[in-house]
This record gives structure tokens, C-alpha cells and sequence, in this order.
């Protein structure tokens, strides 16, 4: 168990999985260059001590590797939560309904650690700051990225509740930093803290909010769980049903919000429904490109509360893998047992870290009948935040789900293009910059299953690769057992089709179900190419089935999308860190105690 962050932390060091850094370092990109290398070569956490012109240490890449993550929820690896969880709906898999849903609930209060503590002494009060002593400026808040608006506080624990039902409600939703008190509220069209504030704005009245920042980190974990709209079940019950003991609560300063007593930082304030919005972002997002420019509304502060020795937690999102994946991950292994109450027949599912979270599911099932693998798609995209789900590929028990790319090639074996491939339209991520409108655009899925006499039987088919492909200039070009991937610079419309079609008349495309276009920026190395790709796809505009040399070939145009073509939407950039920066952190790396970066292995090429 540990109680807050400075726990964790201490556990973290013990184990030799937290580096202290003695020596100043900037909070505007330099943290970001340094703990980016770090996560994505599985490093270990970092304890800045001393940011350039802030009051606080900054500690980062707490969940940057499965095994840290595990460790902060408490559990030995990321699947024990799924077996937990089982255990608790007594459940053996395959098996539920909505009946065992239904059992749960009265389990609920005598859970150990269920419900929350109310406490009169809380740590994270031991400094009160109102008024003008409020000063976000002392904060080392990152700008992550160079194109961002401004410092983003990335792991927020936002506190709201419901002005009609007094539901409290936990989010996570990025927070730009405006000036000395006051911040934008990221909250997007499809979360709850939004939907208090739309409640507050019918009613007239403000929203109170407080964000906490740091605590046990198995509370930070729970902000960014998908919790089922249970009346009374918050976000608070889940972290303490996952640690076993309840949270302590205090009451907030100037707000009627309860507050975690453990945390590091406490931000209290309002927003005003009949203000104004403010302009927020752009935000190098997990997605790997920017968020645009958007409106939002302002959070004001009328209180901050920390610790006599608080240290600042944050996280970077940007370019996968980052640490999100592994949280994304917890998610995914709590929340199995729940979809297999509604879908029994799902044996298992994972969210490759090149979707980044939504892009991209690969889910096998026990199969029984014809049509089941549509059945299971389609009630997955009506499980919660699974509705944001863009590529959904549903395999037999038994099949590799991981890595994701092991899983597509598995489904190619037994997918017909057109014939096995199903669009349709729905909810998207408003994050998804590519699809038809913001908040809305389409969804593919494909049937990986092995064919019943009634939806066509087995057709016969040999994935393959060849030695050698067309030369064609500006092209560059890769191929895995089944799948195709070219990059190019596109510069006009209709580029990406005719591509596609001079490819596929060639004798190479002989044992390819699956073609991937993108940008010429893009690596011809599997989780990036997929990255991009799965980024820039609606499969409603850009999904094809065309005639390659041995029957019907999927092709998905992952370039980016012209005006020329009707897109209407600004296209972000992806997210690139500057050369200075790097060059920077490259002279700094040996004197700031870092320990020398391991050299990554390739990508396993499935044969």
C-alpha cells in the first residue's frame, strides 16, 4: 500500500526504479526530451529536484514500464486485476449475464476499502494560499512539446459534482495554464465534468471543481478509468476497492468538494457557465500529432493548498509507446470481466499501444455460430468509452492478440476483403483528427474468424512476401506476410488510389490481403507505420476493397487528407521535438546521471 506519492516514490528508489537529478533542468521541453527517451526504452522513473525558477521537484514516469504500473495498483501484474475482479462477480470466464451484473451491486458496501474516509487533518492543507498569494507560476507545470499554447498540468485529478444529484465524479482532462490563477478545462464533449458543467450552466449557477495532484497513485490510475454509470460508485470507491482501504477525504478550503488528504497539490475554484470561453491549446497530444486550437472554459482558482514538501507529478504524452499505454492497459485487464457480463463468448482483448487506446482493437472470441464475430464487434461499440473504437478485429480463442501486428496477420488468414470486412458509422474520439466531423465518423471491422459454410467457408489462401518490389520513384516500400506499406509524399488528389491500383497490378501483390498507405515521414517499421496509419484513416472514406493478383485486397489510405479532396477540417502536424532541444539534452545526458539509453531490438517480422 502506499498511502501518497512520496510512498511510491521512496518503494520506487528502494528498488533502484527512480533516478534523483541533482542538477537544474527546464520544465519547458527539457524534462520532456529527457523522460521520453526514458520511457520508451522501459527506464526507470525520474526525480527532478530542481527545475529552473520553480518552488517544487518534479516527478515523472511513475507508470512508464507494465511492471511499475502493476506496482502502483498494488498487484503483481497488470492481469491479476481482471482475476480480481472475476472473483468479485464470481465469475468463471465465458460465463454472466446480466443477472451476475446485478448480484454485484449488493456486494458493493461490504467491500473492504469501498468507501472513503472523512478526515479533519490532511496533509495536503498543511499550506493554504488564497487570493493573490495563489501563484501557478511556482509550479513546474511542462510545456511538453514545441508547438504547444503554453505549460499543461497532464495528470489531474479533477473533482466535480453532478448540481442536481450531488454525484461526485473523478476525471482527467489536460489543463493549460492561462496566467497566475487561472487555467483552461479540457474537458471534451463525451465526459462527465462536462456534463456538470452544461447541468450548472442550465441551472445559472457556477461549477465548483478541485483538482488534486498527486496522492496514492492508484487514485491517479482511477481518474482516468472508465467507472460504469452506477449511482453512487465514483472513482473513489474503485481506488479504494482496488488498494483495499479506503480514501481519505478532507474537506476542501474554499469549495464543497471533498479532496484526497494525502495528495501532493490541491487547485480549488470555479468555473462561470456565462463567462466567455477561452482559447486552449494547440496540445501535443497521445495520439502522437497536436490538438488544434479549440474553445474551453476557464477554471479559476480560489485556493491552492500543497504539502510543506510537495513534489509535482506529470506525465508526457506524445508519440506511442508512452506511459498512457500502460494505464490504457490497466484499464483494459480491470474492465474484461465486465464485457464478458454482457459478451460471454469474448475470451480476450487488447488495445496495441499503435492504436493509442481507440484506434484499434484486436478481440478473440469462442465462436458458435455465423455472424457471432459481428455480434461481438458491434456490442463492444456500445460498451462505454469502447464506442470510440475505429478498427475493431475479432479473432478465434486462441489467437494472438499481442503484439497487435501478430494478431492483424492472424486475422488475414482468414478475411476476404469486402466479403469479411464490414464500415459502418458512430461516436469517435473528438481527438481523432481525420474522421468525417469532430465527434463523429466511421468504424471498420474485420472477421479474423474461421468461416462457417454459412458466411462462405474457408477460401484458400496463402499469405506472402517477396524478394523484391516495384521500384517506383519517391516510394518507399515493406511488405509482412499479408500486408503491403508504402510511403510517399502526397501533394494531389487522387495520388493515394492511383498508387494503390499500380501497386496492386503488379505480380508482388500475390499473397497480400492488406495494403497500408502513408505519409513519407512515416518509418517503414510496424508499430509506427500502423501508428500513423490507423491516425489518419475514417474507413468510411478511406477503407477500399480493390482486385489485387489474387483476389480482393483491403486498402487503408493513411495519408494525410487535402482540401482538394473535400476534407474540410485542418490537418494537425505530428508531434517532433526540436533539434536544439535534443541536441541539448544529448550534451547534458552523461552529467545529469542518466544511465546510458540500451539499444532497442527491431520489430519481430512474423513469418
Amino acid at each position: 500500500m502506499y498511502k501518497n506519492l512520496h510512498a511510491f516514490l521512496a518503494e520506487l528508489e528502494r528498488r533502484s526504479e527512480l533516478i534523483r537529478i541533482k542538477e537544474p533542468v527546464s520544465s519547458e521541453l527539457e524534462i520532456t526530451e529527457i523522460a521520453d527517451r526514458l520511457v520508451k526504452s522501459g527506464g526507470p522513473a525520474l526525480l527532478f529536484e530542481r527545475v529552473e525558477g520553480k518552488d517544487f521537484p518534479l516527478a515523472i514516469g511513475l507508470y512508464g514500464t507494465p511492471e511499475r504500473t502493476a506496482r502502483a495498483l498494488g498487484v503483481p501484474s497488470l492481469d491479476v486485476l481482471a482475476e480480481r475482479v472475476a472473483q468479485l462477480i464470481q465469475l468463471e470466464p465465458g460465463r454472466g449475464g446480466l443477472k451476475a451484473l446485478m448480484g454485484l451491486l449488493p456486494k458493493l458496501g461490504q467491500l473492504r476499502g469501498f468507501f472513503p474516509r472523512r478526515v479533519r487533518s490532511a496533509p495536503v492543507q498543511e499550506v493554504v494560499l488564497r487570493g493573490a498569494a495563489v501563484d501557478l507560476s511556482r509550479i513546474p507545470v511542462l510545456k511538453c512539446w514545441p508547438l504547444d499554447g503554453g505549460p499543461f498540468i497532464t495528470l489531474p485529478i479533477v473533482i466535480t459534482k453532478d448540481p442536481e444529484t450531488g454525484e461526485p465524479n473523478l476525471g482527467m482532462y489536460r489543463m493549460q495554464v492561462l496566467d497566475r490563477g487561472s487555467t483552461a478545462m479540457h474537458w471534451q464533449l463525451h465526459k462527465v465534468g462536462r456534463r456538470h458543467f452544461e447541468t450548472a450552466k442550465r441551472l445559472g449557477r457556477r461549477l465548483e471543481v478541485a483538482v488534486a495532484l498527486g496522492g496514492d497513485p492508484i487514485l491517479t490510475y482511477a481518474a482516468t478509468a472508465p467507472v460504469p454509470p452506477i449511482p453512487g460508485v465514483s472513482e473513489f470507491n474503485l481506488a479504494g476497492f482496488l488498494r483495499g482501504v479506503g480514501v481519505e477525504l478532507a474537506q476542501g478550503v474554499s469549495v464543497d468538494l471533498p479532496v484526497p488528504a494525502e495528495a501532493e497539490f490541491v487547485l480549488e475554484g470555479y468555473l462561470d457557465p456565462s463567462e466567455e470561453p477561452v482559447v486552449e491549446g494547440p496540445f501535443g497530444d497521445h495520439t502522437g500529432f497536436y490538438t488544434l486550437e479549440d474553445l474551453y472554459p476557464r477554471f479559476h482558482l480560489t485556493a491552492l493548498t500543497h504539502r510543506r514538501d510537495a513534489i509535482y507529478p506529470a506525465t508526457i504524452v506524445g508519440r506511442p509507446p508512452m506511459e498512457d499505454a500502460y494505464l490504457i492497459e490497466a484499464s483494459e485487464r480491470l474492465f474484461l470481466p465486465a464485457a464478458r457480463l454482457i459478451l460471454p463468448e469474448i475470451t480476450e482483448y487488447h488495445m496495441p499501444p499503435a492504436g493509442v487506446a481507440h484506434n484499434w482493437v484486436n478481440v478473440s472470441i469462442q465462436k458458435s455460430y455465423p455472424g457471432q464475430a459481428y455480434k461481438v464487434a458491434n456490442g463492444m461499440l456500445g460498451l462505454g468509452q469502447m464506442m470510440f473504437a475505429k478498427v475493431m478485429v475479432v479473432l478465434d480463442q486462441g489467437a494472438p492478440l499481442k503484439p497487435g501486428l501478430d494478431g492483424l496477420i492472424e486475422a488475414l488468414r482468414h478475411a476476404v476483403p469486402g466479403r469479411d470486412t464490414l464500415v459502418s458509422r458512430g461516436p469517435m474520439d473528438v481527438l481523432d483528427h481525420s474522421s468525417r466531423a469532430m465527434g463523429y465518423g466511421g468504424k471498420l471491422i474485420i472477421d479474423g474468424t474461421r468461416k462457417l459454410p454459412e458466411e462462405g467457408g474457408a477460401v484458400p489462401f496463402t499469405l506472402r512476401t517477396h524478394p523484391t518490389l516495384p521500384s517506383l520513384p519517391g516510394v518507399q516500400q515493406r511488405q509482412w506476410p499479408g500486408i503491403w506499406a508504402a510511403t510517399f509524399q502526397k501533394n494531389a488528389p487522387g495520388q493515394a488510389r492511383s498508387l494503390a491500383q499500380r501497386l496492386l497490378s503488379s505480380p508482388q501483390s500475390a499473397g497480400i490481403r492488406l495494403l497500408l498507405l502513408t505519409d513519407a515521414d512515416t518509418q517503414l517499421e510496424a508499430d509506427e507505420l500502423l501508428w500513423a496509419v490507423l491516425n489518419n484513416i475514417d474507413p468510411e472514406r478511406d477503407a477500399w476493397v480493390l482486385p489485387g493478383a489474387e483476389g480482393p485486397v483491403l486498402v487503408l489510405d493513411g495519408t494525410c487528407k487535402l482540401a482538394e479532396e473535400g476534407f474540410e477540417r485542418r490537418w494537425p502536424p505530428k508531434i517532433r521535438m526540436s533539434p536544439e532541444i535534443v541536441r541539448r539534452v544529448d550534451e547534458r545526458w552523461e552529467a545529469l546521471g542518466l544511465p546510458p539509453l540500451a539499444q532497442r531490438e527491431p520489430a519481430a517480422i512474423p513469418e
